[in-house]
Protein backbone atom coordinates (compact mmCIF):
# COMPACT_ATOMS: atom_id res chain seq x y z
CA UNK A 1 0.00 0.00 0.00
CA UNK A 2 1.32 4.10 -0.81
CA UNK A 3 2.00 6.67 2.07
CA UNK A 4 -1.25 8.25 0.06
CA UNK A 5 -3.21 5.50 0.72
CA UNK A 6 -2.32 4.98 4.18
CA UNK A 7 -2.87 8.37 4.85
CA UNK A 8 -6.04 8.52 3.31
CA UNK A 9 -7.21 5.35 5.56
CA UNK A 10 -6.29 7.79 8.46
CA UNK A 11 -8.36 10.44 7.49
CA UNK A 12 -11.18 7.74 6.97
CA UNK A 13 -10.90 6.32 10.54
CA UNK A 14 -10.35 9.92 12.38
CA UNK A 15 -13.84 10.77 10.38
CA UNK A 16 -15.23 7.66 11.97
CA UNK A 17 -14.10 8.63 15.17
CA UNK A 18 -15.30 11.95 15.16
CA UNK A 19 -18.47 10.89 14.31
CA UNK A 20 -18.56 8.13 16.59
CA UNK A 21 -17.57 10.72 19.26
CA UNK A 22 -20.52 12.84 18.06
CA UNK A 23 -23.11 9.76 18.28
CA UNK A 24 -22.09 9.07 21.86
CA UNK A 25 -22.20 13.05 23.18
CA UNK A 26 -26.10 12.81 21.40
CA UNK A 27 -27.00 9.89 23.17
CA UNK A 28 -25.57 10.61 26.26
CA UNK A 29 -27.23 14.51 25.69
CA UNK A 30 -30.62 12.15 24.68
CA UNK A 31 -30.23 10.00 28.06
CA UNK A 32 -29.69 13.21 30.50
CA UNK A 33 -32.51 15.12 28.79
CA UNK A 34 -34.71 11.87 28.93
CA UNK A 35 -33.85 11.71 33.03
CA UNK A 36 -34.76 15.56 33.19
CA UNK A 37 -38.03 14.97 31.61
CA UNK A 38 -39.10 12.37 33.74
CA UNK A 39 -38.15 14.35 36.60
CA UNK A 40 -39.90 16.83 35.85
CA UNK A 41 -43.19 14.78 34.82
CA UNK A 42 -42.70 13.82 38.54
CA UNK A 43 -42.74 17.31 40.04
CA UNK A 44 -45.58 18.05 37.72
CA UNK A 45 -47.81 15.78 38.63
CA UNK A 46 -46.67 16.58 42.61
CA UNK A 47 -47.88 20.02 41.89
CA UNK A 48 -51.11 18.91 40.26
CA UNK A 49 -51.98 16.76 43.26
CA UNK A 50 -51.02 19.12 45.29
CA UNK A 51 -53.30 21.88 43.80
CA UNK A 52 -56.17 19.46 44.17
CA UNK A 53 -55.79 19.07 47.51
CA UNK A 54 -55.92 22.45 48.04
CA UNK A 55 -58.51 23.56 45.78
CA UNK A 56 -60.66 20.90 47.89
CA UNK A 57 -59.84 22.28 51.10
CA UNK A 58 -60.80 25.97 48.90
CA UNK A 59 -64.14 24.00 48.52
CA UNK A 60 -64.69 23.43 52.08
CA UNK A 61 -63.58 26.60 53.22
CA UNK A 62 -65.98 28.04 51.13
CA UNK A 63 -69.00 26.00 52.44
CA UNK A 64 -67.87 26.51 55.71
CA UNK A 65 -68.20 30.23 55.33
CA UNK A 66 -71.62 30.05 53.02
CA UNK A 67 -72.62 28.32 56.73
CA UNK A 68 -71.22 30.59 58.64
CA UNK A 69 -73.13 33.12 56.75
CA UNK A 70 -76.60 31.63 56.95
CA UNK A 71 -76.02 31.00 60.73
CA UNK A 72 -75.14 34.41 61.54
CA UNK A 73 -78.09 35.69 59.04
CA UNK A 74 -80.37 33.94 60.94
CA UNK A 75 -79.01 35.01 64.11
CA UNK A 76 -79.50 38.90 63.04
CA UNK A 77 -82.89 38.11 62.09
CA UNK A 78 -83.30 36.73 65.56
CA UNK A 79 -81.94 39.70 67.21
CA UNK A 80 -84.33 42.06 64.82
CA UNK A 81 -87.31 40.57 66.10
CA UNK A 82 -86.67 40.99 69.68
CA UNK A 83 -85.53 44.63 69.38
CA UNK A 84 -88.98 44.78 67.02
CA UNK A 85 -91.71 44.51 69.86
Amino acid sequence: MSPAGEIGGMVDFLKFDELETKINGLIEDYVALKKRSLELEGLLQNKTMELEEANKKLGGLKEERDAVRTKVDSLLDLIQEIKAP
